[in-house]
């Protein structure tokens, strides 16, 4: 019995694959068939199948009729109804337009060299240089021939194999490999990709119909806008290769992709198991056009400090690829086609990365401690397992922030709770006996899940998510909960419940806790009596109660990003208000102060996991409220443990304090900015910013050394906006002022320690002035708080080099320590 039911696409950006799985969901319960018939196009695909819906090229506002058939039919047509009304228009949302990348200012000491650059958008931060690498897929095409006999059996004998084999490396495959299998195994099963294959055997060979298949769900997917649509391409490629070489086994198909050299690696996208397959010893950075940024692949970027970019098409590199090129994670370009200068530039800024390392790396396995003894622990925050060796290797002290929920993301089912285990488990092996904070799942607003089929909120963020929705989904809960329990005895475990706001709910989940414990208890099955439980702290309605939660858990974990806009009700993603959200506010301090105070007074411990934790400008404020540890992304730790090695607790408690009786957000930055301008741990004057044999070519790779190195010294934290103000002087007029010297000036809000910064060149260069060639430079940085003392400092100078006797003694300076002696003569410094 036929029954159809006609509807119109109100789906913004059509029907793609989030909405499929939805429809696909639905028809799947019954078994009558169900066609979906696009009249637009006239094109047809079976509800049941995701790709095949996907085929059918929905766009908005496209006239649909769903066609069923079959004995159940009748009831079919009215859950479809009543889904296609109320459900399917909410599966999808209008995409966020993407925000202009020229927004971004690249330094002047790049763009005067008219560099070669594409733009993309920036994933992944860091530094590379390589040959610009196209990765190359397997050329399915080699698997082409002629139909013989038996090409149904030899389809069905590949199929089954490839299944057996999917299926069996599960079993000893890592976590993220068997998201991977998982994933090819649902394409491999799919009933349109099958059907699509079989259908054409009567007349093509079984290579043959692969391709042809893989070519139309290939071209399908390809004109979606949707990320993940173009990510199952790869994926699709890679199953049916498979498939060849299982039904083609003479055939040699070398499906490996070696680098043998420095590469930069440009592809449409990777999957994480390809990724890992490269050699990261030669992986010096990822062009990767349609990823983004909360791909998987893109995660473990970051975790292997790849630099990424994507948004840059594989047409705009054809002519740059097998040759030389630079990638700038932070400045979001790759460089092409370089110059002898551009080279140069890049090449110094790799120099001075390589050197800030360096220095950092010796504080990586240091306990992080003040000067004057204090500890705080500096902690990592994850989103997988395989982040977790990199962030210990960076000097990690524990793991105070792992983020569950990506487990549970990009997937049609809930993970179960043995490939959760695994997970925790591998990061407690990492951890190696240091503390692992296992957050529960944080489901819900901005991340939603598919196969739970949360109803759509006007506002999510102070919706129905993370310990909310666990009463609805108390199994998924359990299943969670039973797993960490199983992984604890591995190493020092702490679980943490995310978006609590009343003494009710934490006593809810003790209860949930409880029970798994009995349950595995009377299975005989281990797990630490030793386990602490804590919750973040993120609704303020916590911090007026923080004396009663303090009798009911073990630790706080104060989550900066959400506690700020609660506090002050300021979504940090709507443009019209971000410019409220600041963490510095006075309310949030004091809010701060008055958690940890209490806690501690309660003996429990207080950590901080935002973003703020990685400000190594606002440190001395976290150190001073007292918190017990500061959790951050892997890449900032060194950082954050050398800076924490420069202060000293006793005046950070003096300017926390401070900052508390500060009445506005400008009033707490310019308190921090004047002790940064005030500490006496850095001379004007320093050996470190003396360079006696300077081997810079040019005016531009002059400026961006001395700047990069007053970075490297601790003295400025915006290498860019210090660099940015020495240009803007240099436009007004040059500083060059004959005899062979130049004096690039600023005053600056971007400069902590107020510096005179040295260069004797080996060879002199054109300092782009009347006055000259250079080959002597003394640049002054100095804080705008010290504006007298500029001038003063300046023509004084100025004054000095008109004498040749003063040029020819501070030439003939045997030393650096000798050119400072005078100096400081000379200028009464």
């Amino acid at each position: 019995m036929k029954h159809q039911l006609a509807f119109r696409c109100e789906l913004p950006n059509g029907i793609h694959a989030r909405p499929a799985t939805h429809l696909e969901k639905v028809c799947g319960q019954f078994s009558c068939t169900i066609t979906l018939v696009n009249h637009r196009n006239n094109n047809q695909g079976d509800a049941k199948s995701i790709l095949s819906l996907v085929g059918t090229d929905t766009l908005l506002n496209d006239a649909c009729t769903l066609i069923l058939d079959g004995q159940d039919s009748e009831p079919a047509c009215r859950a479809l109804e009543a889904f296609i009304t109320t459900e399917f228009p909410h599966c999808d949302e209008a995409l966020d337009p993407v925000a202009s990348i020229d927004e971004f200012p690249l330094p002047q000491s790049l763009l005067r060299h008219r560099p070669t650059l594409l733009h993309g958008t920036r994933l992944a931060t860091g530094l590379g240089q390589g040959k610009l690498i196209g990765f190359s897929q397997t050329d399915l095409n080699q698997f082409a021939t002629d139909i013989c006999q038996q090409e149904t059996k030899r389809f069905q004998h590949a199929h089954q194999q490839v299944a057996d084999h999917l299926s069996m490396m599960t079993a000893t495959a890592s976590k993220h490999e068997q998201d991977i299998i998982s994933a090819h195994l649902a394409i491999l099963n799919d009933s349109s990709f099958i059907a699509g294959i079989t259908n054409l055997l009567s007349t093509h060979s079984t290579a043959n119909a692969i391709l042809a298949t893989v070519d139309k769900l290939s071209t399908q997917l390809q004109q979606s806008a949707s990320a993940y649509l173009r990510e199952r391409v790869l994926d699709i490629k890679d199953v049916a290769t498979q498939l060849l070489m299982s039904a083609y086994p003479e055939v040699k198909c070398q499906r490996e992709f070696t680098l043998a050299e420095p590469s930069i690696v440009l592809a449409s996208d990777l999957t994480p198991s390809q990724f890992i397959g490269l050699d990261k010893e030669h992986l010096q950075g990822l062009v990767l056009t349609h990823a983004g940024s909360t791909s998987h692949t893109v995660i473990l970027a970051r975790a292997f400090g790849i630099p990424t970019l994507s948004g840059i098409e594989i047409s705009q590199c054809s002519t740059a690829l097998n040759t030389q090129a630079y990638i700038d994670g932070q400045l979001g370009v790759l460089a092409t086609d370089c110059s002898e200068p551009v080279q140069r530039y890049f090449q110094r800024a790799l120099t001075l990365r390589q050197q800030e390392q360096q220095r950092q790396a010796v504080y990586a396995h240091q306990p992080a401690v003040t000067a004057d003894g204090h500890r705080v622990e500096i902690a990592a925050n994850i989103a997988c397992s395989i982040e977790a060796p990199a962030a210990f290797a960076n000097g990690a002290e524990g793991i105070g922030l792992f983020r569950t929920e990506m487990l549970f993301m990009d997937r049609h089912s809930a993970p179960d709770e043995d490939e959760q285990f695994n997970h925790y488990r591998e990061v407690l092996d990492a951890a190696n006996g240091k503390p692992v904070i296992i957050r529960t799942m944080d489901i819900g607003g901005d991340k939603p899940i598919d196969y739970l089929k949360l109803p759509e909120e006007a506002n999510p963020f102070l919706g129905y998510r993370a310990v909310r929705i666990y009463p609805q989904f108390e199994q998924l809960f359990r299943s969670q909960l039973r797993a960490i329990l199983r992984a604890s005895v591995y190493g020092s475990t702490r679980i943490m419940i995310p978006m609590i706001q009343s003494i009710e709910e934490i006593r809810w989940v003790k209860q949930q806790l409880a029970a798994v414990k009995t349950e595995l208890d009377n299975s005989n099955i281990a797990y630490s009596k030793q386990l602490q439980l804590g919750i973040m702290v993120e609704i303020p309605a916590v911090a007026f109660i923080i004396d009663q939660f303090c009798q009911e858990v073990d630790f706080f974990s104060i989550g900066s990003n959400d506690m700020t806009q609660y506090l002050l009700a300021v979504d940090r993603d709507n443009a019209q208000v971000s410019h409220l959200y600041n963490s510095l506010a006075p309310a949030f301090l004091r809010l701060l102060q008055h958690v940890v105070s209490t806690a501690h007074e309660h003996g429990r411990w207080v950590g901080l996991c935002g973003e703020l934790g990685a400000d190594t400008k606002v440190l001395p404020l976290l150190v001073g409220a007292g918190l017990d540890e500061i959790s951050m992304s892997a890449p900032k730790i060194t950082a954050t443990k050398a800076a924490l090695n420069h202060l000293t607790f006793e005046h950070c408690q003096q300017l926390f304090e401070q900052a508390c009786q500060c009445p506005t957000i400008d009033d707490v930055t310019a308190l921090l900015n004047k002790t940064a301008s005030q500490e006496t741990d850095k001379p004007l004057l320093g050996i470190d910013c003396v360079f006696k044999h300077a081997d810079f070519a040019n005016k531009e790779e002059a400026i961006q050394a001395l700047v990069g190195n007053l970075h490297l010294q601790g003295r400025t934290d915006n290498t860019y906006a210090l660099e940015e103000d020495i240009w803007a002087r240099e436009a007004v007029f040059s500083t060059g002022l004959g005899h062979g010297f130049a004096i690039p000036h600023t005053k600056s809000d971007n400069i902590r320690h107020s510096s005179i910064s040295i260069a004797q060149l080996k060879t002199p260069i054109d300092w782009q002035s009347d006055s000259g060639d250079v080959d002597f430079i003394i640049m002054l940085t100095l804080n705008k708080d010290q504006g007298d003392q500029h001038m003063r400092i300046f023509s004084g100078l100025a004054r000095k080099l008109i004498h040749q006797d003063f040029r020819d003694r501070l030439k003939s300076c045997s030393n650096e320590a000798a050119m400072i002696q005078l100096l400081e003569q000379e200028l009464a410094l």
